[in-house]
């Protein structure tokens, strides 16, 4: 799908190259790679390489998103995959929202991806979404659910109906084949997320066969945790995961 119109500045997607072991890290639904930067700078500042791709119809204008299928971002992220193990022995992949979906559905369709992070990741519902699905082309896009105050995101203020249609259709695709993710998998899911619900991680932890699965509730951040309150936090704890998988140390311990 050739897009039409340009990148919004500080919406694009960034590349920092560091040691050997890859981050690949996706924002969500109606957002850009600037949703993720902090998480990304932060884990770049203590050595990984780190890529986070722009999804095909973010970041430049909504029609743009409406010509797109769930594919193409399926698309986006995997060619993001191909690119940094260019450039990288070991892969991991963070995936934020929708963006979780994405990590999913790709890490059932790659075994040799070292492990995941969900950050509040949609794959059972969305209400929130589910009762837009109207006979209207676009509905207006209220401000990002996030808590600590002053924050902003790079999104669209209106949002294709169409669109909705194609998350929660790749919701459902990747929710079907959920048995097949083995890797290890970390899962934040805040407990007052006003977009996904907190059982949707659950949901996740039930159904994927990894060794090792471990749900962190989050207390101080809604949605959009890697722009909120704990997002220093989190990234830590994602280095931690990381560190402790390529290093082969117990990863029963991490809190």
């Amino acid at each position: 799908m050739l897009e039409r119109f340009p990148v919004i500045p500080g919406a694009e997607s960034f590349f920092l190259k560091g040691n050997q072991i890859g981050i690949l890290i996706s924002h969500g639904f109606n957002g850009t790679p600037q949703s993720v930067r902090f998480l990304g700078e932060y884990m770049a500042s203590k050595g990984f390489t780190v890529y986070a791709p722009r999804l095909k119809g973010h970041g430049t204008h909504c029609t743009d998103m409406e010509r797109c299928t769930y594919n193409d971002w399926i698309q986006s992220l995997e060619e993001g995959y191909q690119y940094l193990k260019q450039h990288c022995r070991d892969i991991f992949i963070i995936g934020q929202s929708m963006g979780g979906t994405l990590t999913l559905n790709l890490a059932e369709k790659n075994f040799d991806i070292r492990g995941i992070v969900l950050i509040n990741a949609a794959i059972k519902n969305i209400p929130e979404l589910e009762k837009c699905l109207t006979e209207q082309r676009f509905i207006e896009e209220g401000p990002p659910d996030i808590k600590a105050a002053g924050v902003q995101e790079i999104t669209y203020e209106k949002v294709p109906v169409s669109s909705i249609r194609e998350l929660l259709t790749v919701m459902r695709v990747t929710r079907q084949n959920l048995s097949k993710v083995v890797c290890p998998a970390l899962l934040f899911q805040s407990v007052d997320d006003h977009v996904v619900p907190p059982e949707n991680a659950d949901y996740i932890a039930a159904h994927i066969r990894s060794r090792f699965k471990k749900v962190i509730s989050l207390f101080d951040s809604y949605h959009v945790a890697s722009l909120d309150n704990e997002k220093e936090w989190i990234a830590e704890q994602c280095c931690l995961f990381i560190q402790q998988i390529v290093h082969k140390k117990s990863i029963t311990e991490i809190s």
